[in-house]
């Protein structure tokens, strides 16, 4: 990660490297960010070993800065600039966070209020003296690289420390050479997102040029497109719905795509059929993973979108090891049946989060996710172990009443959470943003024989838009309180 510029510098210096808004910032111009930003960090006393808040969007400073961290010994703590002062200072606390932190324009007044010593910025950082920088630090592969957050759907986010044994290799092993001629990608996810950050890495240590949104918008994303002629994009679900509906599509040139993956979120096969038709031609690949896991460890491939695969998110990643077993008795359960997915691998399990619980082998990490797997060994995704509604002693997901809901055809989008309920410990709550008028009842009648009554929805909102965080997912505590505050 302390070299992930040199190969491109050397070989094509002026190949343009950032796009930020007009700005446009080639290899060498960013190299030298970087070596700027490493003599500001160290002229203010950051040391190897500290984990450096880092506030902001996708921008220069920001990805010098996180160069410029390991460049230094040190790992960038990639915080969400979206988050206030209070929820910042959980982040430090959880992260072990350094007093002296990196703000981009517009946070410093958050991350001050977290806590810490000082904030620096564009000034003290890009301002520096290049000259400055020491040589790059050569860490140990145990040192931390960079420090990610879960995404704190369900509770508070946990910081994922991230070493340079795991990052290196797994960027080289997405880009082991330099491409000739730069291909533009397109970042629309956050940079503090696993799949925002280790697509940055991947993309420059390739030679690409890559092209930030800093804050989705489908309109822009499809002007910027087509502006700089992209050839690929990672999206969650939820974008890739608002770039198809977007009224300006069929306007737009995007004859330069081809290739796009998914992933951070569960995608619906309605959704994916209508992005094969919208999209003829264009790549599609189902990224499944968890920033414990580094990313991806399983992989619907292009070739994999046949019309009965399109629920799954693929097969294990080579040298990816899974086993979907009973949550409770930690026995593997049978072809087809949903149980937790562990999963088992050297190349990027996080150690720090692989389980102390005995009853887990060494090795395995529980991830959590609720997965059944069919007998050629595709995984299908059936929600969040910590999201199951437990209605009267009933246990089900809620991706099992979304998929039903889902193909109403009023329905746009769909969420569903179990609502506390001191009776049946919880009900079904339903939230749908809706095309054209429908009823509670209506849709209760389009469930009725798809799944079991206890699965029906009993409270239903109709809502302008489901709560999503940054990351793509639905906040479920978002979403369950607005059902209480309806009930």
């Amino acid at each position: 990660m302390t070299r992930v510029l040199e190969g491109v510098t050397a070989l094509d210096p002026d190949r343009p490297a950032l796009v930020v808004g007009d700005r446009v910032t080639t290899y060498a111009e960013l190299s030298e960010a970087v070596r700027r930003c490493a003599a500001g960090l160290a002229a203010h006393g950051v040391e190897p070993g500290w984990r450096v808040p880092l506030v902001d969007d996708a921008s220069l400073l920001s990805v010098a800065t996180l160069l410029a961290a390991a460049h230094l010994g040190a790992a960038a703590a990639l915080m969400n600039p979206r988050l206030t002062a209070g929820e910042l200072a959980d982040l430090r606390a959880a992260a072990g966070a350094a007093p002296l932190g990196v703000a981009g324009a517009g946070y410093e007044a958050a991350l001050a209020g977290a806590g810490g010593t000082g904030v620096l910025g564009a000034e003290e950082l890009l301002g520096a003296p290049a000259d400055d920088a020491p040589p790059p630090a050569d860490p140990d592969p145990g040192a931390d690289a960079v420090v990610l957050f879960t995404s704190g759907t369900t509770g508070t986010p946990k910081a994922v420390p991230i070493s340079h044994g795991l990052v290196g290799p797994r960027v080289a092993a997405f880009s082991p050479t330099v491409d000739p001629v730069a291909a533009v990608s397109l970042m629309c996810v956050p940079l503090v997102h696993i799949g925002g950050m280790l697509g940055l890495l991947v993309a420059l240590a390739k030679g690409s040029t890559v092209v930030v949104q800093t804050r989705f918008d489908a309109g822009e994303w499809l002007a910027l497109a087509e502006r700089h002629r992209v050839n690929s994009s990672f999206v969650v679900p939820t974008m890739l719905h608002r770039i198809l509906e977007h009224p300006g599509f069929s306007e737009r040139d995007l004859s330069a795509m081809v290739a796009v993956s998914y992933g951070a979120a569960p995608a619906s096969p309605d959704l994916i059929r209508r992005t094969m038709d919208r999209l003829p031609g264009v790549a599609l690949t189902n990224t499944f993973g968890q920033t414990e896991t580094l990313g991806s460890i399983t992989a619907l491939l292009p070739g994999d979108h046949t019309p009965e695969k399109l629920a799954s998110v693929g097969r294990p990643l080579p040298g990816v090891e899974v086993r979907v077993v009973d949550p409770v008795t930690k026995e593997v359960v049978a072809t087809g049946t949903v149980g937790e997915l562990w999963v088992r691998t050297e190349a990027s399990v996080i150690p720090s989060a692989q389980a102390a619980d005995p009853s887990v082998p060494a090795g395995w990490l529980r991830t959590g996710d609720m997965v059944s797997v069919d007998e050629e060994g595709y995984l299908y995704p059936a929600g969040r172990l910590s999201d199951t509604i437990n209605r009267g002693g009933e246990k089900f997901a809620p991706s099992e009443v979304e998929a039903v809901l889902g193909d109403h055809p009023a329905v746009v989008d769909v969420a569903v959470v179990g609502v506390p309920d001191p009776e049946m410990g919880s009900r079904v709550g339903a939230a749908v943003v809706a095309r054209a008028p429908v009823t509670a009842d209506e849709l209760r009648r389009h469930c009725r024989g798809r799944i079991a009554n206890f699965k029906l929805p009993e409270q239903v909102l109709v809502v302008d838009e489901i709560p999503y965080n940054d990351f793509g997912k639905v906040d479920r505590r978002v979403l369950r309180d607005l059902f209480l505050a309806a009930r």
